[in-house]
């Protein structure tokens, strides 16, 4: 009876840590199908890391999750409830926000307004905007000194700042970062990832689509690879940096 009781509560407490789980999911493009019976667990406080080349699925696992494509199969529970039926406005309120890759600013708009986008979701509570505007100045001061810039004359890396920070606007309980390195030389790319693991431990948990493995895996506590839209290889970052497969086809040591 004991034991019962344990193992309950056991899974009890694991079902609370997890906010996301993708289970058996595919997704299709007309006849082609570009997802495949793919498994994802991300806990609550997690960074999770997704790998692989450029059309390997990444993005199509994103874009089904903030339910802009609707899966052939399979489903999305977030906080236990699934959302795969569930509208991509909804999917905001609902805490999920991803900051895409090319950053899809609106660059004729100025900073301030693009952030101001972001928080479109609590339009009405102009308290909590003006908090979460003031979280993301001290995140990105820059942003704050090109408040009234417009955003098409930000540099790179400025620019991906101003996504994360328009998708921070939305007080995201999950944050979904596509390719967010892209483009960026190495030293922004590590202020980039210091950036992300500060918004981590202040309560955000992180999906992460990389092909910069080595960076990734410094600030994950797992992955999944992904080739042909499929899983090939999962496990804690510490596994992923000792399988020698991975290390060759996206680490490069």
């Amino acid at each position: 009876m004991k034991l019962k009781i344990m193992m309950l509560l056991s899974r009890l407490i694991w079902e609370g840590a997890q906010l996301l789980k993708l289970e058996n999911l595919t997704v299709n493009y007309g006849s082609f199908t570009a997802i495949q019976n793919v498994n994802i667990e991300v806990a609550k406080g997690e960074i999770v890391v997704l790998l692989g080349a450029n059309g390997a699925g990444k993005s199509t696992i994103f874009k089904t999750i903030s339910g802009l494509i609707k899966p052939a199969e399979g489903d999305i529970l977030f906080n236990g409830s699934s959302i795969k039926k569930t509208s991509a406005d909804r999917i905001v309120k609902s805490g999920i926000v991803q900051c895409p890759e090319g950053r899809h600013l609106f660059g004729g708009m100025t900073v301030y307004e693009n952030l101001n986008m972001g928080a479109y979701v609590h339009r009405g509570k102009r308290e909590e905007i003006k908090k979460s505007l003031n979280h993301v100045y001290d995140l990105f001061p820059i942003l704050k000194d090109k408040a009234d810039d417009p955003a098409g004359s930000l540099s790179g890396g400025q620019q991906q700042m101003l996504a994360i920070g328009r998708a921070l606007m939305s007080k995201p309980k999950l944050m979904m970062l596509d390719e967010p390195s892209v483009g960026l030389a190495p030293l922004i790319v590590e202020q980039m990832f210091d950036v992300i693991q500060q918004i981590n431990r202040e309560g955000t948990t992180i999906l992460l689509a990389e092909q910069n493995a080595n960076a990734a895996l410094r600030i994950s506590n797992k992955g999944y690879v992904f080739e042909s839209g499929s899983i090939v290889v999962e496990g804690t970052s510490k596994e992923l940096f000792s399988n020698d497969e991975v290390r060759k086809a996206y680490i490069g040591a």
